[in-house]
C-alpha cells in the first residue's frame, strides 16, 4: 500500500507467544499493531522485554525478520518470556489466560527506546502493559515526549483499574475501544448516557482527547475525528478467529489517518483489514491490497 507520507512509529508493550493448543504464534496487541503498520509501509520499532530464554530469542529473531527495529526489546534474566493461553469459542471469539509475571511486565527503558520515541511520529501503547508498576512507570516516561499518542484500550480482567485507564486516556491524542470497553469505562466515569456515540463524545470531553474510534464486531466501527462522526457498518466474512482483528484495524486506521487519507476512506479500509484478519487464522496473516479491494468492492 502506497502511503503519501511514510510514518515513523514506535509500539510499546507486551510481546509474547499466543498458545493455541499445541501451536504457538507471536502476539501481544502492541506487536500485532506494529507488524500490521510495517506491512502498510511504516518504519516501526518495538519497545518491550522478553526473557533471556529460547522463547524470547525466538521472538526477537522472528520480529527482526519481519522488519521491525528490535534494539529496544530488552532481555530479562529474572522473568520468562510471556505466554498466553488462547481459547476460541464456536464463533471464533477468543478468551485469554495471561501468565503473570512475565518479562513484558518489567520493561526498563534503554537508550535506544528513549531515542526511538523522541524521533517518532507516533507512539502506540495499551492498557494491559500497565498491570505492573515497572512497565507502567516506563510508559509514563515515554508519554512525556511530544509525539502523537495512540492509546489502545485492552481490558483483560483482572489486569486493569479505572484510575489508570483514565490517566492513560488523558495522555492520548487518539483512543481506540471496542463497544463493550467504551460502555464499561463511560459507566465507571459516571456517564449518564447509554448511546455509543453520546458516550464517545462524553469521554472526549472528559479526557480532552478529540479523536477516538470504537469497533463494533461484525457491525463495523465508528470514528470521531476533528469534531465529526464517521461510520462503517462492517463487511461480511466467515470468522476463523478474532485474535488480532482489532489490532490490525487500529494499525490500518492510524496509518491511513496520519498519511492524509480521508476519515471515511480510513475507517472503510480499517474495517476491511480487520474483517480479513478475523477471517484468517492467527493475529498476523498476510493480507494483500488486492484482497482488501476485492472485499470492499463486493460490499459496496
Amino acid at each position: 500500500m502506497n502511503n503519501r507520507k511514510k510514518l515513523n512509529a514506535v509500539s510499546y508493550g507486551e510481546v509474547l507467544w499466543d498458545v493455541f493448543g499445541n501451536e504457538k504464534k507471536i502476539g501481544g496487541a502492541p506487536l500485532n499493531v506494529a507488524l500490521r503498520m510495517k506491512a502498510l509501509g511504516c518504519d516501526v520499532a518495538m519497545v518491550s522485554c522478553v526473557g533471556n530464554d529460547p522463547d524470547g530469542i525466538a521472538i526477537i529473531n522472528q520480529v527482526k525478520n519481519l522488519g521491525l527495529e528490535t534494539d529496544a526489546i530488552i532481555k530479562s534474566e529474572e522473568f520468562p518470556t510471556g505466554l498466553v493461553q488462547v481459547s476460541l469459542n464456536e464463533n471464533g471469539s477468543a478468551s485469554y489466560e495471561i501468565n503473570y509475571p512475565s518479562a513484558w511486565d518489567k520493561i526498563v527503558l534503554n537508550d535506544a527506546a528513549k531515542k526511538l520515541v523522541a524521533q517518532a511520529d507516533v507512539l502506540i501503547y495499551g492498557s494491559l502493559v500497565c498491570r505492573d508498576s515497572v512497565s507502567r512507570l516506563a510508559l509514563e516516561e515515554l508519554l512525556k515526549n511530544d509525539v502523537y499518542k495512540v492509546f489502545d484500550v485492552n481490558l483483560r480482567k483482572p489486569h486493569y483499574s479505572y484510575d489508570i485507564i483514565e490517566k492513560l486516556m488523558q495522555s492520548a491524542s487518539f483512543i481506540k475501544f471496542n463497544d463493550e470497553e467504551l460502555l464499561e469505562i463511560a459507566s465507571a466515569m459516571d456517564s449518564p448516557f447509554v448511546d455509543l456515540e453520546e458516550n464517545m463524545e462524553f469521554i472526549a470531553e472528559k479526557t480532552n482527547s478529540k479523536a477516538m474510534c470504537v469497533t463494533k464486531g461484525k457491525h463495523g466501527a465508528s470514528l470521531l475525528w476533528q469534531g465529526k462522526l464517521y461510520h462503517n457498518s462492517g463487511y461480511s466474512i466467515k470468522v476463523v478467529d478474532t485474535v488480532g482483528a482489532g489490532d490490525s484495524f487500529l494499525a490500518t486506521l492510524i496509518t491511513s489517518l496520519l498519511t492524509d487519507k480521508s476519515p471515511q476512506e480510513s475507517i472503510d479500509l480499517a474495517c476491511a483489514v480487520g474483517a480479513l484478519v478475523a477471517g484468517s487464522a492467527g493475529a498476523n496473516p498476510e493480507i494483500s491490497y488486492s484482497k482488501i479491494e476485492e472485499l470492499m468492492l463486493k460490499e459496496s
